[in-house]
Formats: C-alpha cells, sequence, structure tokens
C-alpha cells in the first residue's frame, strides 16, 4: 500500500531526524530528488526555461536549492518571490549559480540577491511575466505542508500567468492552497501537472478532491522514520495479499455462500446485475432471497444460483429493492454474527444503535449525505471528513463511492482506491460493487478487506471494459474475473 501521514506526524519525523543530521543535510535530499524530479518531468537540464514561484516556508526553500542544481547542469532558472521572507540562504545559492530573482511585487529583492538580478516597478513585474510565458515548467513553492487552504491575491495572480500560457505546473510536496490533511479544495488552488513530495505520501495526494490537483505524484526518500499512516492507497500486490484464493481442500460451502438480497418488481435488472457482481469474485455458491418473479430473471441468467433461504456466511442487501425493504428483517441480520453489506435502499434500514457486528455500507455522495442530515455537495467537498463520521456513528465500514473510493472503518483505518475510470458512472455500476463486495465478505474477509479488494477490482474491470469506449454495468461484471486473474498473476 501506498501510506499517508498527516501533517504532524510528518513534522515530528522530520524533527527527530533533523536532531541526528547536519544542519540543512534534509532540505539538500529534498531539493536533490526534486531536481532529478524535474529533469526528468521535462527529458532534460541543458537548456530548460524553469521557473520557480517561491514563498516563505520550506517548499519555497526546497525549490531554491532545486533550482541552484538545475542552473548548474544549464538550465535558465529564474525565482519570483512571492514573499519578504524568502528562504535567503537559497535565494544566495541560486544566483550564486547564475539563476535569477524576481520580486513579484516589482520591489527589490532581498539584500542576499546580487544587484543585476534587481528590477523594481513595472520593469520587474513585465520581466516575470515574461520569464513564466516562455517557461518550459513552473515550480510550484508558494506554501508549505503547514499552510492553510488557499492562495493570496498575489499568489493567485501569478499563478494565473502559467496557466493562461499553458505551462505545467510541478508541485512541490502538493499544489499550493488545497488542504493537505483532509483533501479538501475550499478556495482557489494550483492544479498541478506533477507532484514531488518528500518522506511520505500526505492526504492530499490519495483524497479528491485535492488528489486530482497533483497530478502523478513522485515520492523522494529522506530517511523519515514514520507511525502507522492515517490513510493507505490500495496497490495491485495488495489484492494478492489479501485475495480469500481457494486451495486443495476447498468446496462450494468453504469458498464462502453469499445471501442475495436484491431486485424488486420495479427494480429486476439490479437483482441479476448484483448476482453477476458476487458471482464474479470467490465465493462458491449464491443463495437469491427475493421475489419469485425477480428469481425467475436471476436463474435465467445465471442457473448456477440457489433460490430460497438457507444457511450463509455473509448477506448483501439493498441493490433495487425500493420499497419492497424489508427493514425489520434486516435490522434481525445486522444485529446477527453473520456479516452484512448494505447498498442503495438497503441503507434505510441502518440505524446508529451499534447493535450490530461485521457492516460494510456502499453509499455514493447523495446517499450519505442522507445518512448523516447534510447537503451532498458538503459530502462531495468533504468527503474524508464525513466518510469518517459516518463510520464513527454508525459503527460500520463505510464505503463511499467515487472517482476516488474512500473506506473508512469505525477504528480509524482509511483506505482509498483510486484506479477507477470516469466511464464507470454508469448505471447498475454500483450494484456490481455491491455483489463483489458481498461475495468478498461471505468469503471471509473483513469488511475493511472487502471493501478494499471490491473497489479496486472493481476499477481494475472497468479500465478492460473501457478500452473501446463506453462500458454497461454487465459488461464490469464480465471483467471481473479477468481483472482478478492479470491481478493474482494466475497462469
Amino acid at each position: 500500500m501506498r501510506h499517508a501521514h498527516t501533517v504532524d506526524q510528518v513534522r515530528a519525523a522530520e524533527a527527530d531526524l533533523m536532531a541526528r543530521l547536519p544542519e540543512g543535510t534534509l532540505m539538500q535530499r529534498a531539493a536533490t530528488g526534486l531536481a532529478v524530479a524535474i529533469s526528468n518531468f521535462l527529458g532534460h537540464s541543458y537548456g530548460a526555461r524553469v521557473v520557480l514561484l517561491v514563498g516563505s516556508g520550506d517548499n519555497g526553500g526546497d525549490a531554491l536549492y532545486a533550482g541552484e542544481i538545475l542552473a548548474r547542469r544549464g538550465a535558465h532558472v529564474t525565482a519570483i518571490l512571492l514573499s519578504d521572507k524568502a528562504h535567503e540562504a537559497g535565494i544566495a545559492a541560486l544566483t550564486a549559480a547564475g539563476g535569477r530573482v524576481h520580486p513579484a511585487d516589482g520591489s527589490s529583492t532581498p539584500a542576499t540577491a546580487p544587484s543585476s538580478t534587481r528590477l523594481a516597478g513595472a520593469a520587474g513585474e513585465a520581466r516575470w511575466e515574461e520569464a513564466i510565458a516562455g517557461a518550459d515548467v513552473v515550480v510550484d513553492g508558494i506554501v508549505g505542508i503547514g499552510g492553510r487552504p488557499g492562495l493570496k491575491p498575489e499568489a493567485l495572480a501569478v499563478v494565473q500567468v502559467a496557466v493562461d500560457h499553458d505551462v505545467p505546473i510541478v508541485a512541490v510536496d502538493m499544489p499550493s492552497g488545497v488542504d493537505v490533511d483532509s483533501g479538501e479544495t475550499p478556495a482557489e488552488h494550483v492544479k498541478a501537472a506533477f507532484t514531488v513530495t518528500f518522506g511520505t505520501h500526505k492526504i492530499c495526494h490519495l483524497v479528491d478532491p485535492a488528489a486530482a490537483a497533483c497530478g502523478p505524484v513522485h515520492l523522494v526518500d529522506i530517511g523519515l522514520e514514520l507511525p502507522p499512516a492515517a490513510v493507505s492507497a490500495i496497490q495491485d500486490a495488495d489484492i494478492r495479499d489479501l485475495y480469500p484464493v481457494p486451495h486443495g481442500e476447498s468446496d462450494k460451502y468453504s469458498r464462502g455462500v453469499l445471501g442475495l438480497m436484491a431486485g424488486s418488481a420495479q427494480y429486476p435488472g439490479a437483482a441479476v446485475i448484483a448476482t453477476s457482481g458476487a458471482l464474479a469474485g470467490p465465493i462458491g455458491m449464491l443463495r437469491y432471497v427475493g421475489p419469485d418473479e425477480v428469481a425467475t430473471a436471476v436463474r435465467a441468467a445465471h442457473p448456477e444460483i440457489v433460490a430460497g433461504e438457507g444457511r450463509v456466511q455473509a448477506w448483501a442487501i439493498g441493490s433495487g429493492l425500493g420499497d419492497e425493504l424489508d427493514v425489520a428483517k434486516v435490522r434481525e441480520l445486522l444485529m446477527s454474527e453473520i456479516p452484512v453489506l448494505l447498498d442503495a435502499d438497503g441503507l434505510k434500514a441502518l440505524d446508529d444503535s451499534g447493535d450490530h457486528n461485521a457492516v460494510l455500507v456502499t453509499p455514493h455522495a447523495g446517499e450519505l449525505a442522507r445518512l448523516l442530515g447534510v447537503a451532498r455537495k458538503v459530502v462531495e467537498a468533504e468527503r474524508l471528513k464525513y466518510a469518517r463520521q459516518a463510520a464513527e456513528r454508525y459503527e460500520v465500514t463505510v464505503l463511499l463511492k467515487g472517482a476516488t473510493t474512500i473506506i473508512a472503518a469505525p477504528d480509524g483505518q482509511v483506505r482509498v482506491s483510486s484506479n477507477a475510470t470516469p466511464w464507470l458512472a454508469t448505471a447498475g455500476a454500483g450494484d456490481v460493487l455491491a455483489g463483489l463486495c458481498g461475495s468478498l465478505l461471505a468469503a471471509g474477509l473483513s469488511p475493511l478487506d472487502a471493501g478494499s479488494v471490491g473497489a479496486y477490482l472493481h476499477g481494475a474491470a472497468a479500465q478492460l471494459a473501457s478500452a473501446d469506449g463506453p462500458l454497461t454495468a454487465m459488461q464490469v461484471a464480465g471483467k471481473v474475473a479477468e481483472a482478478t486473474r492479470l491481478l493474482l498473476d494466475l497462469a
């Protein structure tokens, strides 16, 4: 997994390491990694036109020292100072290597800069605008990880010049203006083509909407010793570690039996689609419980299912139930020892009594908003916050669907899955996911692991299904087995 830590965790680890290293070592490690990453991003250093946007924090210092390295490799480097408290030693190093320094407001530069770089008034402003317009890359070192969300007007004006001239922006640690610890973007912020971070990922790299502003994220190891991560992201290797692969002594019962309550006279297709998702998972058997006419449709598509109640290892409830939801029966199952997945209409049976065992819920933003009594747009803007809030309030694991899926457990653990394609925003895709995650629950995975593996396989299947363009939910279900085989590296 990729692990992301909070600002406080990173700062504590940095302080501990700096106490054991010569002064400036940590910044030089970061700057060297940043310079290499920028060179790789451009494909060259010599002759490259690089503009640094430098604020008052350590990220500005990292940018200045990286600029020094690039200048010594033949790049044309210009630093635009957005604060009169910019890193003076970094400014001196850059100018000594031949770089130029301009203040964004046209005032004089710090005394550490040689007089040849000092420009005043409108002439200075025109010069830095010209530098950005002609740059190959702009480096965002405006705000450090401790900065508040949003950009000051003078910083926003400089960033806008880069946007207007289609100059790619490389962010130092994170795009300036995003909320590092929540992934929220409540105000104007940088939208980076590429982000270079140090020591560990930050939460904003993994959680939308900030993650969408980061672009690809490159991690530079600077030697931090870190505690357990606040948020983790699922990777291919995690599927191999977690997936319940059957062994030689397995039978259909030991592989897991899933009970599925889905579909109704109004939405019979939901049962067929959820069944398709479930059968693409690891279970050995599926029992469908629902109206006879829906059971007939499910059997026609999947003759291997068993219609009617019986012993199961987990339940998946809710897809397409509509008004046929039996709240009392579902709440009785929630208080049993059997794991339960609630999706769509099944979420209406959830209460905050905490009288349930292992429960996974799979809402989209609108459904989570209804559970918490807030507006949908609020959930969409603060996805991590509200997924955690619902997990704690209802004592369940919450899988909040979206471009980046968040899986939050009631004990505070959070995972994300970000391999989905926009084509996955199609009717019935959530029914496939519910069936697949239910299958993983029945095979013995915890709600957190079932949600994590299910979301990742769902995204991987959609990637395969969308190779030629638009997809349908049934096409996604049809690709789950192939995605699983590829991820498990099965011959």
